[in-house]
């Protein structure tokens, strides 16, 4: 008789609608990875509930369980009295500590996996160093979505470092084709007609509009870039907030500032994810000016996946994705204005540089940042916790 598949519920923090063309990336992760796992595991998403879908689907052969979550205890409460019911082998939390505590009193004897996307939920602002002690003392394990991450975690609660492992997110390279290829070539020709963008040096950013995403050190390089090189046209693609055309003082900053670059400078308000491709598609150069607390970041493998070269700073997770002088370039943070800008024109006036950059961006990203090399390192990660849990059971 076959053996029966492992079960696993995946605990969203509902935050965003799963699967939504305006989620943030941590519901990107699991809508894209959990299909993968589950001709080995029988999977459960739970998440938000939203008026336009039911609230049990199927989203690639794994279940989706949506709540309300305008109230989050409310929200994990329905969530933990379903998995009392469901009786899952592993309970995977995504980027929200305190509710592997939380979940651990109710299951105390189910394996609990912790999935951080990002430091924001473990900082001090968003939750005492006590209860971050006692959230990962409650996790089994604690993956992360690269090694800048597991330094930093593995600093703030030491003792926990041995519990930490890495998984690489990843990027379909089906969805973002390159622009080397027949098919991505075409559709490259043909949005840089729709768009007026032939013969201009088109650098795209895309992200949210946050201070610490650095946009405004791209609009403090524009001037001198653009008398070195007129053709040169930065695209901005992105709001504040996911899924919103809201604005803040930042934003009215930024555009402030664009203002004095007509013609070379083009804000495109937040585009829904199935669009990402196209902006990367049909630029030249990505630009990744993020501060020092950025864990990864899907758009570099995204624009690398797109053949294009980028320029980012060399902090973060970001070091580990791009080779720099290989698939684009790292540039000090605390000088991206001259350095990023320097390392533009470089690229821009180099079209045999840009485009052998490209190629190994597109390379790079086939051999280690594909959503199956995440899925086979989760999967590698869960047989490794198989054969503990069979080891212990034979010992006692």
């Amino acid at each position: 008789m076959a053996k029966a598949r492992a079960k696993i519920a995946f605990v969203t923090p509902g935050t965003y609608v799963l699967p939504s063309q305006s989620s943030s990336s941590v519901e990107r992760v699991v809508e894209k990875l959990v299909p993968l796992l589950v001709p080995r595991v029988e999977a459960c998403i739970y998440g938000r509930s939203s008026r336009t879908l039911e609230n049990r689907t199927m989203l690639g052969g794994a279940s989706v369980v949506r709540y309300p979550a305008h109230n989050k205890r409310l929200y994990l409460k329905r969530v933990g009295k379903s998995i009392l019911t469901q009786q899952p082998d592993l309970l995977q939390i995504e980027n929200r500590p305190h509710y592997a505590l939380k979940l651990r009193r109710l299951r105390p004897h189910s394996k609990i996996w912790l999935n951080l996307h990002s430091s924001t939920f473990i900082r001090k602002q968003a939750i005492s160093s006590v209860l971050l002690t006692r959230s990962f003392r409650a996790a089994d394990r604690i993956i992360v979505n690269s090694e800048y991450l597991k330094e930093d975690v593995a600093a703030r609660v030491p003792e926990c470092a041995d519990k930490l492992h890495v998984v690489y997110p990843g990027v379909d390279t089906e969805r973002f084709p390159s622009q080397y290829s027949v098919i991505g070539a075409s559709r490259r020709a043909q949005l840089r007609n729709e768009r007026g963008w032939s013969g201009r040096s088109v650098i795209v950013f895309m992200g949210r509009l946050l201070a610490i995403k650095g946009v405004h050190h791209l609009l403090k390089l524009m001037p001198k870039l653009v008398q070195e090189h007129p053709s040169a046209l930065l695209v901005i693609v992105g709001g504040a907030f996911y899924g919103s055309k809201r604005t803040t003082a930042y934003v009215k900053q930024l555009r402030q500032l664009g203002r004095r670059l007509k013609g070379h400078v083009k804000f495109v308000p937040y585009v829904p994810y199935s669009e990402v491709p196209s902006w990367f598609l049909a630029a030249d150069v990505a630009v990744v000016p993020s501060g020092k607390r950025e864990a990864f970041g899907l758009v570099n493998v995204e624009a690398m996946s797109c053949g294009l070269p980028v320029v980012a700073t060399r902090a973060g997770g970001m070091k580990e994705i791009i080779e720099d002088g290989v698939t684009g370039y790292l540039v000090n943070p605390d000088d991206v204005v001259d350095e990023m800008r320097e390392r533009l024109l470089e690229l821009l006036r180099d079209d045999q540089l840009r485009i052998r950059m490209g190629r190994k961006s597109r390379e790079r990203v086939e051999q280690h940042f594909t959503w199956q090399h995440s899925a086979e390192r989760w999967l590698e990660l869960f047989r490794d916790s198989q054969m503990e849990s069979d080891a212990e059971g034979r010992s006692e």
